[in-house]
């Protein structure tokens, strides 16, 4: 406990010299037996203080280079709300509104079998038939957020919309998809978490491993209630803010 407490002083300490301007973006640390003999602590509560600065965005870390202070990045604002459901390309919306061009890879797969906890939120046997497509968005060229999605094969196998960047309406989002095929989307579900960027995620976003993340579960139902997609959304915290628009009706 006092080693845990003693790397959060630390990366306070660290943090508020940084504020002060003693360090600028771009600037090396000095290297850690210098800053451990500066606090009087030990190398390894500077390396933990420096990690946990380098989660939250302050510093970087350069491979075979040192510690270096962060640029400062503008924080992108990522609304959803009831209104972006409406767009065929959401996300291509949000940051043509930003005066940004919002793109993305995807690559699908087709007949995976579903994991456990994807059948659940699906609502369909484990190993069922699903398509899985690993979306990476960028924004200006550079990595935004990722996202994995899940969709069960017994509903859009054999159709023109089985591949969801695929085909006549690639890219118009699920909610047009499913109305191609006669199903309405009528509700999402989301459920956000926080949490810390794994080694694939980190080289995905141009990240820190271990950086601050927001993890977004959603589900989109149809007006019969059944699950037709579900997806695993990640956010980087430093380069993206969330923000939830909900409609409330006048009685």
């Amino acid at each position: 406990m006092r080693e845990q407490s003693s790397y959060l002083r630390i990366a306070d300490v660290l943090g508020q010299r940084i504020a002060d301007q003693e360090w600028s973006p771009g600037d090396q640390l000095p290297p850690r037996s210098q800053l451990a003999k500066e606090c009087g602590v030990s190398e390894a509560v500077i390396r933990r203080a420096q990690e946990a600065l380098i989660a939250k965005g302050v510093l970087e870390a350069r491979s075979g280079a040192g510690t270096y202070v962060a640029h400062p990045r503008n924080r992108l604002l990522m609304v959803r709300g009831q209104e972006r459901e409406q767009q065929e390309s959401p996300f291509r919306a949000d940051m043509a509104a930003l005066g940004l061009k919002g793109t993305w890879d995807a690559r699908s797969d087709a007949m995976v079998p579903a994991p456990a906890d994807i059948a659940a939120r699906l609502g369909v046997p484990e190993g069922d038939y699903c398509v899985r497509t690993a979306y990476e968005y960028l924004v200006d060229g550079k990595p935004s957020h990722l996202s994995t999605s899940w969709e069960p094969y017994s509903l859009t196998g054999g159709t023109l919309v089985v591949m969801p960047d695929g085909g006549p309406l690639a890219g118009k989002g699920v909610v047009r998809r499913m109305a191609e095929i006669g199903v309405t989307v009528s509700r999402a579900r989301e459920r956000t978490e926080p949490g810390h960027a794994n080694a694939e995620e980190a080289v995905l976003l141009g990240v820190q491993r271990g950086a601050l993340v927001t993890r977004i579960e959603r589900t989109y139902y149809s007006d019969e209630g059944r699950a037709v997609e579900t997806a695993d959304i990640v956010v980087p915290a430093a380069g993206c803010a969330i923000e939830y628009e909900v409609p409330i009706s006048p009685r």
